[in-house]
């Protein structure tokens, strides 16, 4: 089968959620120092400030599952765009800091609502065969928004000076918020959503369109396995039988976070200050930052079903802890400033080709089809939560030193290694029946 246009131009309006995704959640880096200053914020202040938006992303991942239920995937990502383009406004004028903070726990809801709405939307409308890569360009555009946060964070910072920049870095993601909601209105629901609201003919009509080979076949599939999937939707996920899997989807979703990866995501310019980068200098590191992890993932992605889940993660659990350790001692010791953007460079390229290419394949994978979207949704939750724990605690540590954050990343890192090594299962190349069998799972 070859890639219809029609289905291809879905799947891209699709993943532009997580692009918005990405810039919504990196382009705070640029601002922190300047929120700072505008607000009076002690550290304590400012990790709430950047921590909040996080706290609304648990919930709407939490709640997107149940409004994808009844709109289907086009109708809840409406809402979510509505809520990017409300919050990008809405900071761009924000008067005081409590009126950020509403405005930033919004843009998190759709953050956290398109981080599941939009890979569902993509897999449901994709064959299987090209499923895997057009629900993986979702990844690759969470990447490419933190790239263009920073990038749009250096180009503002040159162009605009004073007290004003901030509300034009934050404000600027109205623009590609607004055209992710218009665009929204160019594609089709999903034939699986349509099947579940008993709406046959629409589903076939979509079908064709994306030119899907054999389409009464596929919805006479589709229509049996909604059936079967409504017969085993009240099982329940926390049994004994699962017991594996939740550890598993917990551990990566807290390791993911236990990195680092998004406090210095979040915190990137902080860091290049404490280091002694001016504002300028500190904002273009953080270009080259977003470059790394964007090439990184795209060679993460390509390795993922030749190396596998499990070595990729050991040969991560290494890398970032050799680096993170070399970040800490830098701060101890105040070395060479460029030593920084190495250890930093290299992190982003070790985490990117193991955590950042592993977590979500892995969680979906150790579930089966019965608790699958349950499963999914613990592993999202811990992702979640820890992240936002973090993001709300790092400047307070670091306020008492810089090194002490690092010094913990890397032990957690350690820690992985070891969990990794003696626990998870290599799941490459494994049918689903099959990663149950060996999880022990009937």
């Amino acid at each position: 089968m070859k890639l219809n246009t029609y289905l291809v131009k879905s799947a891209l309006v699709g993943s532009l959620g997580g692009l918005l995704f990405g810039f919504d959640t990196a382009v705070i880096a640029g601002t922190t120092h300047a929120l700072v200053a505008a607000f009076s914020l002690t550290p304590a202040k400012l990790g709430l400030t950047v921590s909040i938006a996080l706290w609304g992303t648990v919930f709407g991942a939490m709640t997107a599952g149940t409004l994808g239920e009844r709109l289907g995937g086009r109708g809840a990502l409406r809402i979510m765009a509505a809520l990017y383009l409300i919050s990008a406004l809405g900071c761009a004028v924000a008067w005081n800091w409590p009126s950020l903070l509403v405005f930033r726990i919004i843009g998190g809801i759709g953050v956290g609502g398109s981080s599941v709405l939009g890979p569902v939307y993509i897999a449901e409308i994709a064959p299987a065969k090209w499923r895997g890569r057009l629900v993986g360009a979702f990844q690759v555009n969470v990447v490419i928004g933190i790239l263009l946060a920073y990038f749009s964070n250096f180009v503002l910072a040159q162009l605009i000076s004073g007290p004003s920049t901030w509300h034009w870095q934050l404000g600027v993601a109205s623009v590609p918020a607004a055209f992710f909601l218009l665009f929204l209105f160019f594609i089709p629901s999903s034939s699986r959503w349509l099947v579940t609201q008993n709406r046959i003919d629409e589903a076939r009509e979509v079908l064709e369109l994306i030119g899907t080979p054999n389409s009464e076949e596929e919805l006479k599939e589709i229509v049996q396995s909604i059936h079967l999937d409504r017969a085993n939707r009240h099982e329940p996920v926390f049994q004994m039988k699962y017991l594996l899997p939740i550890f598993l989807a917990i551990s990566i979703g807290m390791f993911n976070q236990l990195s680092g990866i998004n406090a210095i995501l979040y915190y990137l310019n902080d860091i290049f200050f404490a280091a002694g980068f001016s504002r300028v200098s500190s904002d273009l590191q953080a270009v080259w930052i977003g470059a790394m992890n964007l090439a990184a993932t795209m060679l993460g992605m390509a390795l993922v079903d030749k190396i596998g889940r499990k070595a990729l993660l050991l040969i991560g659990s290494v890398g970032t802890a050799a680096c993170l350790t070399g970040i800490a001692r830098f701060f101890l010791y105040h070395q060479h400033s460029s030593l920084l953007l190495y250890f930093l460079i290299g992190f982003i390229g070790f985490f990117a080709i193991s955590q950042g290419a592993v977590i979500w394949v892995y969680i979906s994978e150790v579930f089966p089809n019965r608790v699958r979207s349950k499963g999914q949704s613990i592993g999202s939750s811990s992702h979640w939560i820890t992240n936002a724990v973090i993001a709300a605690v790092f400047p307070m540590i670091a306020a008492s030193s810089n090194a002490y954050p690092f010094f913990f990343f890397a032990a957690m890192m350690c820690v992985q290694f070891l969990v990794v090594l003696f626990i998870y299962p290599e799941t490459k190349g494994a049918s689903l029946e099959r990663i149950q069998a060996t999880l022990g799972i009937d």
